[in-house]
């Protein structure tokens, strides 16, 4: 299994950004997959995650801005962030298992990161 993510990038407040997290070697759907952040000093923490049965969690924190979603045909998750926030600026991680971890850090395969950086 690999996992791989892709979209970081640089912008100012109240932009967005999409993410990509490319999720190679599960049958499909047969696997959860979440997006962490770690900023520098601070704890990893959960953002979203989608279930195989679609249901998904978000963090109280970018709940109604940040929106994940699953193309099964390309085995991608997509993490959809609108009205950033200079908060928002963080390594972002894609992490994937077929136990359905949903925001808790358990997962087993685990991306390099993508770096979001929001500006005022």
């Amino acid at each position: 299994v690999s996992v791989a993510e892709s979209g970081g990038g640089s912008v100012q407040a109240g932009g967005s950004l999409r993410l990509s997290c490319r999720v190679s070697g599960y049958p499909y759907r047969a696997y959860g997959v979440a997006w962490f952040r770690q900023a520098p000093g601070k704890q990893r923490e959960g953002v979203a995650s989608v279930d195989s049965d679609e249901e998904k969690h978000y963090a109280t924190s970018v709940k109604g801005r940040f929106t994940i979603s699953r193309d099964e045909v390309d085995h991608i998750v997509y993490l959809q962030m609108n009205s950033l926030k200079p908060e928002d600026t963080a390594m972002y991680y894609c992490a994937a298992d077929v136990f359905e971890y949903r925001l808790d850090p358990k997962y087993e395969f685990w991306g390099q990161g993508t770096q979001v950086t929001v500006s005022s």
